[in-house]
Formats: structure tokens, sequence, C-alpha cells
């Protein structure tokens, strides 16, 4: 505490002396400087963002958070340079570079952070306390505390076995566990927005690459950040010994819907955007994530079905090699009627609906000679079942309806004849 007592006093004196006025003042001119072209190469970076995309877009975004208190920098380090020269004082400026360079981490790092995760809370909560450890670093490197500090922290230390464990070394894997998965997310999440611009992969593969690469990278990540701690890699055969009992008993269904959501992708056998029915769930695919698949159905509502459920279950998938679906539309007629006629009048019905394709062309049949009447069907075919029948049902049946009414067909209700073999019962005579 009294060393930064002293070094605070000292920065008082300082100011109360001219020559350190000249600090100021090229504090000042840096800060200037910076705001000014600053401004001119966020002009220049924002016209280079909206013309390109992928990785340079997210480059560029990453290079305007650093513009400026980069630009200080490097207009202040010259700066100080020319006051080593003339021997002059310069402990703001000493104190300015560690500050211009964590306010440059910190906008570099909390961007990675929402680039790699999806905002939270959480997220938010993280984004202050990096904030807050990164200030708290450049406080105690200013006032000569960090490495007494990093001292304390290695001196509390546990030893197991051969192995000797502080909590310097536990704050070290911490951080660069937490490090690598970040760049490794943010890797994947890039690969994955560049796969998905891509018109030459098909949806599936896109998925496929996708997971892969995520896999891959938080499993490089993992690997990265333990060696770089100094934890042999050998000595993880227990832990995964350890990983394959655990799978054995309790993980094995976490570990089937996994393996079964590559197998999914890889013979593209549903694909998203599929229109699938599973039981009695029908819907298209919006997602295919690790352990299952969203699908939607027409009520907005997302069913999450284990993917396990789709490799060992019947799966109905509408549009695996053609988009196209029969819809059909049963009428009635009455027996009094011409059958050529209504069948005629249902064939011009068939466009009502701007969905119905004119190839393959709609079709009418006479099914059966039912109780009530003659069953006749339409048979239209449509290319985009995830928008459902019953607009084109409802479409064609109110036409059917309008033509059958201007020619006077009509469609019957359900008859019933009913025979009476013998006679009415005889009346009781009731006793006087």
């Amino acid at each position: 505490m009294e060393k930064f007592t002293l070094w605070f006093n000292t920065i008082l004196d300082a100011l109360q002396q001219p020559l350190y006025w000249w600090q100021l003042l090229a504090l000042t001119l840096a800060a200037l400087l910076a705001s000014v072209a600053n401004t001119k190469l966020q002009q220049l970076v924002a016209a280079q963002s909206l013309q390109q995309g992928g990785f340079r877009h997210l480059a560029v975004r990453s290079i305007q958070r650093l513009l400026w208190p980069l630009t200080a920098l490097l207009i202040l380090l010259p700066i100080k340079a020319v006051f080593e020269w003339y021997q002059l004082p310069m402990q703001l400026l000493q104190v300015a570079v560690p500050v211009l360079l964590a306010l440059a981490l910190i906008r570099l790092s909390i961007y990675m952070l929402r680039k790699a995760f999806t905002v939270s809370p959480l997220l938010k909560s993280s984004e202050n306390l990096l904030a807050g450890l990164v200030w708290i670093a450049v406080i105690l490197h200013l006032a000569g505390w960090l490495p007494l500090v990093l001292d304390m922290l290695d001196s509390l230390a546990l030893t197991l076995g051969d192995t000797r464990v502080s909590v310097l070394s536990v704050l070290k894997l911490v951080f660069m566990i937490a490090l690598a998965f970040t760049i490794a997310i943010w890797l994947a999440e890039l690969i994955s927005k560049r796969l998905q611009q891509s018109a030459y992969i098909s949806p599936s593969m896109r998925v496929g690459f996708a997971k892969f690469s995520k896999f891959l990278l938080v499993t490089l990540a993992f690997l990265i950040a333990l060696n770089a701690v100094g934890i042999n890699l050998s000595s993880l055969a227990v832990f995964g010994g350890a990983l394959g009992v655990g799978l054995g008993f309790g993980l094995q269904r976490i570990a089937s819907n996994f393996i079964s959501g590559f197998i999914l992708v890889l013979d593209r056998s549903i694909k998203p955007g599929d229109v699938i029915t599973v039981g009695d769930k029908f819907g298209w695919v919006e997602q295919l994530n690790a352990r299952y698949v969203v699908v939607r159905n027409r009520e907005g509502v997302d069913t999450l079905i284990p993917n396990e459920n789709l490799i060992t279950s019947e799966v109905i998938n509408w549009s695996y090699a053609d988009p196209n679906v029969r819809v059909i539309i049963k009428v009635q007629i009455s027996y009094d009627d011409d059958p050529e006629h209504a069948m005629a009048l249902m064939l011009d019905c068939a466009y009502a609906s701007p969905r119905v394709l004119k190839d393959p062309l709609p079709t009418v049949r006479l099914m059966e000679f039912a109780d009530s009447g003659i069953e006749l069907q339409l048979r239209v075919w449509i290319a985009d079942l995830e928008k459902g029948t019953g607009a084109v049902k409802s479409d064609i049946n109110l036409a059917i309806w309008r033509a059958f009414k201007q020619h006077q067909i009509t469609i019957p209700y359900p008859q019933r004849d009913l025979h009476i073999k013998s006679g009415w019962p005889p009346a009781k005579i009731a006793d006087d």
C-alpha cells in the first residue's frame, strides 16, 4: 500500500512541475490525432465491410473496435521515444501505454465472446468480469504489485504425489481453457457461416462439416490448453478409461444420439428443410443439432426429436427424392347427376389455388358408388408441403361448391333406408 501511495504522490508532484505539463500536452495531442484518424479510418473500414463478407468482414469489424486505442498507441510511442531521447520525465506516458493496451485487449476479447456465444445475461456478466480482471491486472502492474501477487498465488499449493497444484496453475488452466474454447467456438461459427454461404455443398453436408469442425476444434483446444499449462497428456488415459465406463453405464443414450447425428448427416437421409413425419409428429426440419433434430409444425410448435429415434424408428420423408406431393380432394355427387359433367367441372377448379403445379397435371377419378352418392376424387400436386395442405383444399373445395351450385349438381346428404319387416305391435288394452 505504501508503494502505491508513493506512486500516486509522485504523479501529483509531477503535475505541479512545468516539465510534466509537456506529458499532458503530448497525451492530449495523441488523443486528438487518434480521434481524427479514427473518424477517417472508420469511414474507409465501413465502406470495405459493406463490400465484403465472411472472414474479411469479421476482420474488418474487429479492426473497427481496435482503431482508436491502437491509433492513440501508435501516435504515443514515437512521442515517448522523443521524451526518452531528451531524458524528459514520462511517468504519465508510462501509465498511458498499458492503459491503451488494456482497452484494446478488452474490446477485442468482448467482440470475440459475442461472436462465439449467444448473447445472454451470463455472457454480459462474463464480459464485465473479464474487463474487471484486465483493469485489475493493469493497476497491479502500474503499482508494481503484480509479481508479488503472482508469487503469493503460486505459494498456495498442494502436492498430490509427484504433482504440485497451486492456485496460480489452476487459474492459468482455467484461463487457457476459456481462451482456447472461445477461439475454437469462434472459428467453428465462422466456418459454419462460410459453409452456409456456399452454393456447391448440399445442406446436409454443410451441417456435417460444421459439426465435425466444431468437435475437432473444441477437442484440439482442450488438448492444447492442457499442454500449455504443463499437464502430461498421457495422464488422461485414466480419465479416458473412466469416460468409457461412464458411457457404458449411464451416458450411452447421449453417445448414441451424438453418433446418430453424424450418421444422419453423412447418409443425407434427412436434411434441413425436409418435410417429415415421425410417429404422430409432422413438420419440417429446422435444425440438425448434435443431440436432437428440431421439427416445426404448422402451428409453429418446435418438437425436439432425439437423433436416435430417427435412426431406429420409421420416418416418412415427404421430400426425400422429390418435393412434389399429391393432394386428394374427395367429393360425392347425387346419382341423379351426370358424373362426367361433374368431373369436368372439378378439373376446371383444380387451379383455384396458385400452389397447384401444372406438371404433373391434375386428374379426376370416379372411385366408387357409395351409399349416399358417387364418390369422385380430384388429385393435384404441390411442391411446398411445408406450407400445409389446408389452404389448397379450402380454395379448391370452395371453387367446386360454386361450380356445382351454378350447374345444379347436388352434393347428397347421407342416406339411410329403414325397412320394417313386421307390422305394428298390437296395442295393449288397459284393464278397467
